[in-house]
């Protein structure tokens, strides 16, 4: 009877061993579910960029893994996330999801992510519901959320003197949001809104609001626009003449990606990000290297946080020696990393939010230059989490 137990455990075994080699010699599905075309798509394209370069630097696998990439252009359109992403997990059977950027598509990602417990990477999305009421152990983050850069940008303007201030966006998840972080610091520090103004996304007629904010005089004006909207707006901002009269302030993603084809409009602007284009560190220099020599251009926030899902990724593979369905494992490294990002060390709070130092820039030329740290380690509230 010994002897029987003994050959039915090592045929056991035999059997398990290969199962267990197939399952982490096998390509790693990772469903890339970014906007490539529309307003975001630059956005969308920088952070495949850093993904694959963090991958080439690991000469093309993350823990013995080849991986295969199912791209899906969302073209940041919410109404379509939900069959984008079913059809990312059921059709192809991916083993990861890296998006988005716009927030109204994250979300949906984040629900059928939570729902069938797929592991969800967000490389940009700032949506607070993500890592707030939606939170998940399968859910992380690489980027930020809209209230981290809007909240310390409140503090900034309060301590310029400003005392009302219009506040001006797209009406969507990421507008009201980072409006809400501004809010809510330059309140507290005893400044006023005295207007909110917001259009549809991703429409840029912004005449008549501009007319508004000249007739409304306020001390300065928060903003939140990104991509080709934000171009945009900088540009419409400053030949209304306004930007000679009435300071102009906003999150990064205003002039990150950007610079170029604002030109002018855009110098002398100050924003509040978690990267900066002269932050001078060796981790940030080789970056920027590497990425300029591999896609002949300068990295932005967008690239970084590409770079950055692909670094979180590969932590959590290495625990777990390539094997993602050793769940706990996986999430557990992760939890516990500290991420050696070139935006600057980070690690991640209990709802999977990068706690991060956010940085003052001032646009000089092509360059969000640095100015100091504004906010050290600046932790998201996390509102509505319960993991």
């Amino acid at each position: 009877m010994k002897k029987l137990v003994r050959i039915s455990l090592i045929a056991a075994c035999a059997i398990a061993a290969p199962l267990s080699m197939a399952q982490t010699s096998a390509k790693l599905k990772v469903g890339l579910m970014l906007p490539y075309t529309g307003t975001y798509a630059s956005l969308g394209n920088a952070i495949e960029n850093g993904f694959r370069l963090y991958l080439a630097e690991k000469g093309g696998k993350l823990s013995g893994r080849e991986i295969e990439f199912i791209k899906v252009d969302d073209e940041s359109d919410p109404s379509k996330a939900t069959d984008n992403v079913n059809k990312l997990i059921k059709r192809d059977n991916v083993d990861v999801l890296v998006g988005t950027v716009h927030s109204g598509v994250a979300m949906a990602m984040a629900k059928v992510a939570k729902d069938t417990g797929t592991i969800l990477i967000v490389p940009n999305a700032g949506a607070d519901v993500v890592t707030g009421a939606m939170c998940a152990p399968n859910i992380f983050r690489s980027s930020f959320t809209n209230w981290q850069p809007g909240y310390a940008m409140g503090e900034v303007v309060a301590k310029k003197g400003h005392k009302k201030v219009v506040t001006i966006t797209w009406k969507y998840a990421a507008g009201d949001e980072s409006v809400n972080g501004f809010k809510e610091s330059f309140e507290k520090a005893g400044g006023k809104v005295v207007k909110e103004l917001t259009l549809p996304f991703p429409n840029v007629e912004f005449q008549a609001l501009l007319t508004e904010i000249a007739a409304t005089k306020p001390d300065a004006v928060y903003t939140f626009f990104s991509g080709g909207g934000a171009v945009k707006f900088v540009k419409d901002y400053a030949a209304a003449g306004l930007k000679k009269s009435i300071p102009l302030y906003g999150p990064g993603f205003l002039t990150d990606g950007t610079l170029e084809a604002q030109g002018a409009a855009a110098e002398g602007l100050l924003t509040t990000l978690h990267y900066a284009d002269s932050l001078g560190t060796a981790r940030d220099n080789a970056f920027r290297l590497a990425y300029a020599k591999t896609y002949k251009l300068q990295p932005d926030v967008f690239a970084v946080q590409g770079y950055d899902a692909a670094q979180m990724l590969g932590i959590g593979l290495a625990a777990v020696k390539g094997d993602i369905s050793k769940r706990a494992g996986f999430v557990s490294a992760i939890e516990k990393a500290k991420i050696d990002s070139p935006r600057g060390a980070f690690t991640l709070s209990k709802s999977h939010n990068p706690v991060q130092d956010i940085y003052l820039r001032q646009v000089v030329g092509n360059e969000n230059r640095f100015v100091s740290v504004i906010s050290k380690a600046l932790a998201d509230p996390a509102r509505g989490c319960k993991m």
